[in-house]
This record gives structure tokens, C-alpha cells and sequence, in this order.
């Protein structure tokens, strides 16, 4: 069969092969069959080339035109981008509805960003100014405040004119003296990393308002984290937590292969919530990168970059950005699907011998750097992402990948879920390596007690696990009394120190401060009742129940009552033996 162009010659679910197509590039962008289908390619032998296509295709027949476009798969940046709600391949679901309602028809076109929205720009250098890569060239107004406009990364030179006023993001701001054009935005492509002057150490964490991970199992700024959990452990309903509350300037929430009605659930309560530092709208500060498991695998792929190449920029401009992956195991899952369709020799459990690769590369795109340019800023970009081993078991390959790259662990338990313990970590699988490098920041914030209390605390809830086992055995009352005050103090810390509640306004996020005063008040009783014990009075006489009810009231407690309600605890403290005298 003759042909006049590129054309279709094999199509197997996402993957279409075509030729002839002589000097396209790996990972460049085509334009598939009559609909005109966003395809990349992704293996090239010869004048053949194998593309994955990032829509449905559905209807695609052989012989049908495949056009290269000569650029990779980017993501426009710039102002506009905060608040929005973009698919797997940066495309605003909004303008996507108004175009095809309801159901996304293949091969629709939106760009990023909108392109006649006005920008008031205040510029910040002069004419005969040099500018670097990373310079601040001047300020638009944005969502959640000023913020700084770049100079795009390999650019430099004199600045031959700039101008303030209000500008659409492809309009010209000014040039330089070599005729290259300043611009309020600007494309990159998401799987290069953007460069950055310097990379720093991690020494401050990422406070996410849950007590098990800023007191157990800290995250630093910069830092990575996997979570793993079964069916109905809560993986999104941390992830959707930590969005909500950590202590980010930015959030980049990538919902990857989730269900359609998880991610409209967050598109429905993300706008209603507010920002408990500004008192503004959760959307001003977070961009949602949404591509459920009833859209095109392929664009499941490509999601997870354009999600961390936009928490990227955020970094480059000198913010503090979040990234939550929910989950990685479904990125995996359509690395698994192509890799099959590419007939490739497979790893375990099917799993393209890449995964490990592909994986450590997507988390090396963490850290705290120093930004290129000037004014000197400083940022971070802090993964943490969820993974869903199938049946819950560790050792799977996603989550044996992960394990080698991360820095912390979150694991979690659906015995603990299912005890309505949330959030259900496994305090004995889980571990975090950030644990003393952010040690010195948490004693700063609270006092030098922090790094003891934490030890005493995981101590105490280790021995309580050796004790449920022997327990089980020979039941709780053959224990001694010792053994039995432990067994009594560990619950009360799972349930006022660990244990929060999402729905609970005053609970769903706590200060280190708060914190810190729950995990001391609950280590305070387990010191009062072994002293009683140690005066020799019976356990059975120990008077715990007031104390039960002091503790939880200081865990619901608002902020301007929890001085009184810590109070009020620790006079339950002092009388725990009170009931034998």
C-alpha cells in the first residue's frame, strides 16, 4: 500500500506504530490518525516509530495520517497556574467541559494556562540590566500574593527594553539586547528536571498537623515519602489531609489512576476549604493534577511529571511545595500495560525491569536547593506519595522500589483501620531517616525534652506490642502489674497522642506545640502510675478514668482553650493514686 506521509500501521490499545518517519525524535510529541490524537514516541527503529497515545483510541483504523510536531511533551508555566485543575497531560479540565461537555472527546486541544487573562507586571530591573538564568525580572499578582517573574532557564543576556502593565502571558514584557523576548510564562519540558544553583541539606521538616508523622516519623522539606497501605487503609484520606493542612506554600495534589469519585470529592471540597494561615481558599495555594482510572493509561504515565515539574517552578521562585502522588502503584500499573504492549521482557510480577529506575529518577526530583538567579531564594520540593500494594503486602515490587530510594515510611495497617485508628501506621514497620536531622528544630520549637520523649514513647509502644503477644496468650489479668500499666499507657497515647480525627475541626490538625504537650502529658501519667506501683499500690486502684477523659478533652480542644484543658490534665495526673489512699 502506497503512502503519501506518516501513517498508521499497527495500533495495539495505546500503542500505534508508524512510518515513515526519519529523523523523529525519542519523547517527541506526534499528532495521531485524523483526529488528530496526542501521541509520544517512545522507541524508534529506523524510519518506524512506536507511540504511546495519550487518549482514547478508539476508532483509529491503519492508514490514518501521524504528523511529528517537532517538541516534546511540555507544560506551559506562568500566572494562572494556582487554583486550577489540569489532566494527566496539563490540559485545564474546565476548558476541556466547555468544549465536549461532560465525556473528554479525543483529540481536543486546550492550552495550560488561558491565554487572554491580563497580568498587571510591576518589573523589578532597568534597561542595561545582565539578567541570568533565575533572575527576577518583576512581580505579577497572583492568587495567594506576589509573586516573581523568571528569567526561563538557558536564558541570559543585557535587558534591551522591559515595560510595566498589564500583559497576557503571550505578549512580550520586554526583549533582550540579542532580540530574544521576555515573557510572563514559559514551556518545559516535564521529564527534565529544572536546574537549580545548589542542593541542600534537609534540616527543617514538613510540618503536616498529623502528631504520628511530625512526632514519630518526621518528613524534612526536600525530603521523600512512601505510604503504603491496603484496601480501606486511608491512603487518601491522608494524602487529601496533608493537602490540606501541611505547612506548604504550595500543593500539587496528582490524583493517578484513582477513582472518578475520589477525585470529585476533592474537586468539590478542596474550593470550600480554607487556608488556616490565611484565611483564603485552599485552591489559591494548590494545582490538582487529575487523571482517574477511567481515563487513557498512557496520560497515568505523564501525569506524575507534569504534576513535580510544576511543583518545580514553585521551587524555582523560592516556595516550599508539597507534592502528593496518589498513587504511584497505578503510575507502575501503566508502566506495566506499555512495557506488555511494547512486548518487552518483563520483570517481577510483570513489571518492566525499569521500574526501579524510572522510580529512584522521579523521587531524585525532590530536595531543598538554592534557585538559580537572583534575588537568592531558597525552596523545596517534598514527595510523598502513596502506593497501593495489592492484598496489602510489602513486598511487592512498587513498594520494594520505593523503599530503596525514600527517606521515610509510612506504612499502614488495616488491623489499626479496622480498630478505627487513624492515621493507621504501623508505628513498628514505619521509620523515617529525617528523624535526626529535624530533631534540633523540634527541641527549638518545643524544648530539648522532644528527642527523649520521642524515644520513650516508641519505646513504650514497642513493649506494648510484645506484651499484647504474651497477653493473648495467658490473658491481660495474669500479667503483672507493671507490664499491665504499659499495655494501659499505650492505649491511652494511640488514642490522645497518635490518633486524630479528620472530621473534628480542633483535631484534624495539631501544632508541633500541641503536639508536644499531648506526648508529654500521657508520658507524665505513665511515670505517676509507675511511681504509685512503685509505692505499692495495685494498678487495679490506680485512678486512670479522670485522666482518660482530661486527655481527650485537651486533644478536641481549640487553641484558645488548650492551656487550660493541658491544665486540667495534669491535675488528673497528680492524683492517679489517689484512689488508695
Amino acid at each position: 500500500m502506497s503512502r503519501e506521509g506518516p501513517s498508521i500501521i499497527r495500533a495495539s490499545g495505546a500503542l500505534v506504530e508508524a512510518e515513515p518517519l526519519p529523523g523523529v525524535a525519542l519523547y517527541e510529541l506526534v499528532r495521531v490518525g485524523t483526529r488528530g490524537l496526542l501521541g509520544e514516541v517512545i522507541r524508534v527503529s529506523g524510519e518506524r516509530a512506536t507511540i504511546q497515545v495519550y487518549e482514547d483510541t478508539a476508532g483509529l483504523q491503519l492508514g490514518e495520517p501521524v504528523v511529528p510536531t517537532g517538541e516534546s511533551l511540555t507544560i506551559h508555566l506562568g500566572p494562572g497556574l494556582l487554583g486550577s485543575v489540569l489532566d494527566g497531560v496539563g490540559r485545564p479540565l474546565a476548558a476541556l467541559a466547555e468544549q465536549t461537555g461532560d465525556f473528554i472527546a479525543p483529540g481536543v486541544v486546550a492550552a495550560t494556562l488561558d491565554a487572554t487573562r491580563r497580568w498587571e507586571f510591576t518589573p523589578r530591573v532597568a534597561r542595561g540590566a545582565c539578567v541570568a538564568p533565575g533572575d527576577a525580572l518583576g512581580t505579577v499578582r497572583e492568587r495567594c500574593g506576589e509573586m516573581p517573574v523568571l528569567v526561563p532557564p538557558a536564558v541570559a543576556g543585557t535587558v534591551a527594553a522591559i515595560e510595566a502593565g498589564t500583559f497576557t502571558i503571550s505578549e512580550a514584557i520586554g526583549r533582550l539586547e540579542d532580540g530574544v523576548e521576555l515573557s510572563l510564562a514559559h514551556r518545559w519540558p516535564v521529564r527534565r528536571p529544572r536546574p537549580y544553583a545548589q542542593l541542600l541539606p534537609a534540616t527543617r521538616p514538613l510540618v503536616t498537623g498529623q502528631r504520628v508523622f511530625d512526632f514519630l516519623f518526621p518528613v524534612a522539606e526536600g525530603g521523600t515519602v512512601a505510604v503504603p497501605g491496603g484496601f480501606g487503609t486511608g491512603k487518601t484520606v491522608i494524602e487529601q489531609s496533608l493537602a490540606k493542612f501541611a505547612e506548604a506554600d504550595v500543593i500539587v495534589y496528582v490524583g493517578c489512576g484513582e477513582r472518578g469519585n475520589e477525585m470529585a470529592e476533592v474537586l468539590e471540597e478542596f474550593p470550600k476549604l480554607a487556608d488556616p494561615r490565611t484565611g483564603r481558599s485552599i485552591m489559591d495555594r494548590t494545582v490538582l493534577v487529575v487523571n482517574t482510572s477511567n481515563m487513557p493509561v498512557a496520560a497515568r504515565e505523564a501525569s506524575v511529571y507534569v504534576g513535580v515539574t510544576i511543583a518545580e517552578y514553585y521551587r524555582d521562585m523560592g516556595y516550599r511545595v508539597a507534592v502528593m502522588a496518589d498513587s504511584l502503584s497505578r503510575w507502575a500499573e501503566a508502566l506495566r500495560e506499555i512495557g506488555a504492549r511494547l512486548q518487552e521482557m518483563p520483570g517481577e510480577e510483570g513489571y518492566p525491569t525499569y521500574l526501579g529506575d524510572r522510580l529512584g529518577k522521579f523521587f531524585e526530583r525532590a530536595g531543598r536547593v538554592r534557585a538559580q538567579g537572583t534575588p537568592e531564594r531558597t525552596g523545596s520540593v517534598t514527595l510523598i506519595s502513596a502506593i497501593s500494594p495489592p492484598g496489602g503486602d510489602f513486598s511487592e515490587p512498587v513498594t520494594q522500589a520505593a523503599l530503596r530510594v525514600v527517606g521515610a515510611l509510612w506504612a499502614l495497617d488495616p488491623a489499626l483501620a479496622h480498630q478505627r485508628q487513624f492515621p493507621a501506621v504501623d508505628w513498628e514497620t514505619s521509620y523515617s531517616l529525617y528523624a535526626d536531622v529535624t530533631a534540633a528544630w523540634f527541641a527549638g520549637e518545643t524544648n530539648a525534652a522532644w528527642v527523649d520523649l520521642r524515644q520513650r514513647t516508641l519505646a513504650l509502644l514497642q513493649r506494648e506490642r510484645e506484651l499484647r503477644e504474651i497477653a493473648g496468650l495467658v490473658g491481660p489479668e495474669a500479667l503483672q502489674d507493671a507490664d499491665r500499666l504499659v499495655l494501659e499507657s499505650a492505649r491511652i497515647t494511640r488514642d490522645s497522642v497518635l490518633a486524630q480525627s479528620a472530621f473534628d475541626p480542633n483535631d484534624a490538625f495539631s501544632t508541633v506545640a500541641k503536639t508536644h504537650r499531648l506526648a508529654a502529658l500521657a508520658q507524665a501519667l505513665h511515670d505517676a502510675g509507675t511511681q504509685a506501683l512503685g509505692a505499692g499500690i495495685s494498678i487495679d486502684k490506680l485512678d486512670l478514668a479522670p485522666v482518660r477523659r482530661a486527655l481527650a478533652a485537651a486533644r478536641r480542644a481549640p487553641a484558645e482553650d488548650l492551656a487550660a484543658r493541658v491544665a486540667e490534665a495534669e491535675r488528673a495526673i497528680a492524683t492517679v493514686g489517689g484512689k488508695a489512699s
